[in-house]
């Protein structure tokens, strides 16, 4: 099923998407299911049998509204927690060749991850704002999983029994801020600060199953600005799975219901990796679209940056293969 997040007056609420509309879960349930969409992933199999058996025949019912009328948000628009991985070797070899370097060994030992903002979350057809003064903004095409039960040192074999669904996840990046800061050894922070978006449905594991292969999907992963295809990449590439990633996740640290998992880049996946003379930094008034099979279309487009009394970086003249570090 594709459980959504819309306004219905001057509320988030948590949907469902059936055909053609959306029916709102805590209005046709008589407020029992919850408005919140991470309260109603904590409720578990108990809340998804009560969702499974809601149907409607049309419009015009109480809790269910056209789709086409409905302003969606982010699937989860205060998730628990971002964790970015960095899992598609073809990503990792591509962008580090550009700067004459080979993969680190580390990067096979273990798959790592850093925290991103939690609270800065966009969600499908919200302009995105990149840093005042910021010169060289990228876009990010991804996968996430959602986790949907509680666990702690959770192995690869049980991995999927933590797992609740999986969205679109474009990490959006100021890579001259990024390039600055990094510098330092630690990060990235205000590179990735300021935003990154899901959407636009959360896609339940259960339907994913027509797309597995082996330990992976067969999921064709897109990325189009103003309409021109520029990334194309498959999930079923990845290095390290989902599995791997919350095995490693949840080492010595408990996973809570709500929390989110990024694969990190796939390859091709972003302009860093294609070049500048593949495709110019975004700019005000793009749009940038990702697609993946079975989990729909994420737009959004880029908007002036507001003006702020913030340090602003120097042009560096927009060659990706002077970023020293990258994600």
């Amino acid at each position: 099923m594709k459980l959504v997040s819309f306004l219905n007056g001057k509320e988030v609420r948590a949907g469902i998407v059936q055909g053609e509309f959306v029916i709102d879960l805590h209005e046709v349930t008589g407020g029992d299911l919850p408005k919140d969409i991470v309260l109603l992933i904590e409720r578990g199999e108990d809340a998804l049998k009560k969702i499974t058996g809601l149907r409607t025949s049309s419009g015009g019912e109480k809790g269910v509204y056209p789709l086409k009328e409905v302003t969606l948000k982010a699937p989860i628009p205060r998730p628990v927690s971002i964790r970015d991985f960095y899992a598609f070797e073809e990503h990792v070899k591509t962008a580090r060749k550009r700067r004459g370097m080979d993969v680190v060994p580390e990067w096979y030992d273990i798959p790592v991850f850093y925290f991103t903002n939690h609270l800065a979350v966009k969600g499908p057809d919200e302009a995105v704002i990149g840093p005042a003064g910021c010169e060289w903004l990228d876009y990010e095409l991804e996968i996430a999983c959602v986790i949907g039960k509680e666990g702690r040192n959770i192995s690869r074999e049980n991995a999927e029994d933590h797992i609740y669904g999986y969205f679109i996840m474009n990490d959006w990046s100021a890579r001259d801020i990024q390039k600055h800061e990094m510098k330092v050894g630690l990060g990235p922070a205000k590179g990735k600060d300021f935003a990154t978006s899901f959407g636009p449905y959360l896609v339940t594991k259960d339907e994913m199953d027509a797309f597995r292969d082996g330990d992976r999907f067969d999921l064709a992963m897109t990325a189009k600005v103003n309409g021109k295809l520029l990334s194309k990449g498959n999930y079923k590439d990845i290095h390290y799975t989902f599995a791997d990633m919350i095995e490693r996740a949840s080492k010595d640290v408990t996973l809570y219901p709500g929390e989110v998992i990024g694969s990190g880049t796939v390859g091709t996946g972003c302009i860093l990796e294609l070049g500048t003379e593949t495709h110019r930094w975004l700019k005000s008034g793009d749009e940038v679209e990702l697609e993946i099979d079975g989990l729909g279309v994420l737009r959004n487009k880029v908007a002036v940056a507001r003006e702020e009394e913030n340090h602003v970086l120097p042009p560096n003249g927009g060659n990706p293969s002077q970023t020293s570090h990258h994600v």
